[in-house]
């Protein structure tokens, strides 16, 4: 009778770094993906979903909560989920007083603050492995 063993490859780490770079990405395609030609402003999905009434502003609040989620599954306190869901909700208030609301949703970056927590928060508990992407350490690009 062959018995079979499985050495299990789960490394918390490595799943960590995979979900940072992951949510990296989506906070800057919410935030930062696009610039103004000729300025230094930059605006993302999130400004642009929000142009559509109720749905656009529900889908763009709801990849953010997204992103939330998977900080809580990655551990992070529960001080700073509210902090996250503090800056979700300022950008939901902001985003739902038509036009006005729309533009200072460009300046006020409710996922890119959240990643920054978290990016705090994975710095302390699994920190980057040399040969990691440095660019997650600065925030990756703005």
């Amino acid at each position: 009778m062959a018995t079979f063993s499985y050495a299990s490859s789960f490394d918390p780490s490595s799943r960590a770094q995979g979900t940072r770079a992951r949510l990296d990405t989506l906070a800057r395609l919410l935030d930062s993906a696009l610039r103004v030609p000729g300025t230094n402003i930059r605006f993302g999905a999130d400004a642009i979903l929000n142009l559509v009434p109720g749905f656009g502003l529900l889908t763009s609040k709801g990849m953010s909560a997204y992103l939330i989620w998977e900080a809580h599954r990655l551990g992070v306190p529960a001080s700073t989920i509210m902090k996250m869901v503090r800056n979700v909700g300022i950008d939901f208030v902001i985003s739902a007083v038509p036009v006005v609301g729309w533009m200072a949703d460009v300046f006020y970056r409710s996922n890119l603050r959240n990643m920054s927590l978290l990016r705090q928060h994975l710095d302390r508990t699994h920190p980057l492995r040399m040969g990691d992407d440095h660019a997650d350490r600065r925030g990756g690009r703005r």
